[in-house]
């Protein structure tokens, strides 16, 4: 099936994309872009191609080709008389103080959920305007996604989970460098940008720049491993901007149960139901990852958990930090904040200075979520309140209401809050999601899906839960909801091989970024790191514990080469593009360019 693909795909570069002629190659060079080939929007000044093929053995021309869009004044062109245009490059032309030679590139990862991102089949100028503005290059990929795809007739077409939506994304970044010569943009400054399982990606795509476990996966799909001297072709990228990212899924069900599930009594936490005891296995488990991991602050002290007498490990130097980053969120929200303020979203009843809060819409070129990541959205989210505060004290209050949670001192205008159980508690940082609450007890969390392989969509991938469940089988057994099948039904799973023979473990960790960023992993300083970091969410979301993206960011802090982490939690703000001020967009924008102007 993949060999009849590939040979399909020289008569497809003839075909239409969704009405858009297929721009992927020279006749003699399949990775060569095609410069008599650009449009061009006259009104905007704004050249583009769409359709290009960025490897030379595709399992999907569907999702692996881009689009290009380039501000006009960085190419001179010549109008081919048939709506195309033969472009070269301007040298002398500058934009937002950018040249052809000095504009960063950038590469959205629209993929919630670890979904596919289909690539561009038509233009619009409206969702790259403020990237053309700016005078950066703006590259969309279409990436493969959690899932395999099939013909109509069930057979299987192209492989998707891990680590193939990253291995194209890589893929895209290798192709533009591949045609460095002859495309405007510096290659050397590459950011990418995403949110949720967008995030996810991005922060792997950040964290694993020229891994050598990913070199079988980019050769099977011919990407761009060479450049026409024989050199390397990287993949590392200059920065990476994750909202709210899912990732790091090896410890994710355990940090969910110890940030939040172990503070919660409904549902499969109930003590009635065995999971509740699974619950708390996975929250104490958390605590010894935690206490090996080696994490330390900005001062060098070690981060680690101790045993407490009210709740599972809610003690030690991590505890204290994690207490300080949710306060320091309430504190920066108090800052920002003009009182009379009326919230326009629920949650906290939060928002920004001046009574506005932020629009935490999805970037220009970037489509809302929809599906799994809308629902999961949803269910970490609040209702909307048109309660008008007159003072921070009247606020404060009102998040008191039910227990005094949070102490305020009017004279610095600042908060101090009493335990992470009572913010989990009073706080809408409640859980959302079921014991487990990534790798689902029935594989019905999209990371189970993330983790399948030709032969079956949807694995199970956690070997902590798994070997939770064969140590303390007798303690579940108690509960008359016990179900001793999935002790065979995980270990069954995890000894699944994908189809270049890599375990689900290699590829977990292919997929994880801390376990390039710290000793405690054996992928320690074997990629190239991107060395800018901005890592934004939203601190009442339930769709991930806090402590995930925490932890990316103290690991990025100590980690030798990485030259800047900006990490902020968003008071009021959920699963979200979340920003204390402005929009996401301006935001980004703003970050990249005060990077390139140091």
């Amino acid at each position: 099936m993949k060999l009849a693909l590939a040979v399909c795909v020289g008569l497809m570069l003839l075909l239409t994309l969704s009405g858009v002629s297929a721009q992927a190659s020279t006749a003699t060079d399949p990775l060569a872009l095609d410069n008599t080939a650009w449009q061009y929007d006259a009104e905007n000044n704004v050249y583009w191609q769409i359709g290009i093929i960025y490897v030379s053995n595709p399992a999907s021309t569907e999702y692996e080709s881009l689009g290009i869009y380039v501000p006009g004044d960085y190419l001179t062109a010549t109008d081919n008389g048939d709506g195309t245009f033969t472009a070269t490059l301007n040298a002398d032309a500058t934009i937002s103080g950018y040249t052809a030679a000095t504009a960063p590139v950038v590469f959205p990862v629209n993929t919630p959920g670890y979904s596919a991102a289909a690539a561009p089949t038509a233009y619009s100028y409206s969702d790259v305007s403020s990237y053309m503005q700016a005078g950066f290059i703006y590259v969309s990929a279409g990436l493969r996604g959690r899932d395999n795809g099939y013909d109509a007739s069930g057979n299987l077409l192209y492989s998707g989970g891990a680590p193939w939506g990253v291995t194209d994304l890589k893929a895209a970044v290798r192709y533009y460098r591949y045609n460095a010569d002859v495309l405007p943009g510096n290659t050397d400054s590459i950011f990418i940008f995403g949110m949720s399982g967008g995030g996810a990606q991005t922060s792997v795509m950040g964290a694993t720049g020229d891994s050598e476990l990913y070199t079988p996966y980019l050769e099977a799909i011919g990407a761009a491993m060479t450049d026409a001297d024989g050199n390397p072709i990287s993949d590392a990228v200059l920065g990476a901007m994750a909202w709210c990212p899912i990732t790091s899924l090896d410890y994710a069900d355990a940090a969910y149960e110890w940030n939040m599930g172990q503070y919660a009594t409904t549902g499969t936490r109930a003590d009635d139901m065995w999971t509740s005891a699974l619950s708390d296995d996975l929250a104490a488990a958390y605590a010894a990852y935690i206490n090996a991991l080696g994490l330390t602050d900005a001062d060098g002290n070690a981060l680690t958990l101790e045993a407490s007498e009210v709740g599972i490990y809610a003690a030690g130097s991590y505890y204290d930090y994690l207490l300080g980053v949710v306060e320091q969120s309430l504190n920066n929200f108090l800052a920002d904040t003009t009182f009379p303020y009326t919230p326009s979203s629920g949650g906290f009843g939060g928002g920004m200075r001046g009574g506005t809060p932020p629009s935490g819409e999805m970037p220009a070129g970037m489509t809302p979520p929809t599906g799994d990541a809308a629902a999961t959205a949803e269910a970490g989210s609040t209702t909307t309140t048109s309660t008008t505060y007159a003072t921070a004290q009247a606020y404060i209050d009102s998040l008191n209401a039910a227990v005094e949670w949070v102490t305020y001192d009017a004279a610095s205008n600042t908060a101090t809050i009493t335990s992470l159980a009572d913010f989990v508690a009073y706080g809408s940082k409640t859980p959302s999601k079921s014991v487990g609450a990534f790798d689902d007890l029935n594989r019905g969390q999209a990371e189970n899906n993330v983790f399948g392989n030709d032969a079956s969509d949807s694995l199970h991938f956690d070997a902590v839960l798994a070997d939770l469940l064969a140590a303390n089988q007798a303690t579940y057994a108690t509960y008359a909801d016990w179900d001793a099948g999935y002790i065979d039904a995980y270990a069954t799973d995890l000894q699944a091989v994908d189809s270049l023979g890599n375990s689900i473990q290699t590829r977990l960790n292919m997929y994880n970024p801390m376990y390039y960023l710290l000793a405690y992993y054996d992928g320690y300083q074997t990629s190239t790191v991107a060395p800018y970091w901005r890592i934004n969410t939203g601190i009442e979301q339930g769709d991930t514990a806090s402590t995930v993206e925490m932890n990316l960011a103290l690991a990025l802090a100590s980690y030798d080469g990485v030259e800047d982490v900006q990490f902020t939690t968003v008071w009021d703000q959920g699963h979200t593009m979340a920003e204390r001020t402005g929009s996401s967009t301006d935001n980004f924008i703003a970050w990249v360019n005060d990077i390139l102007s140091q």
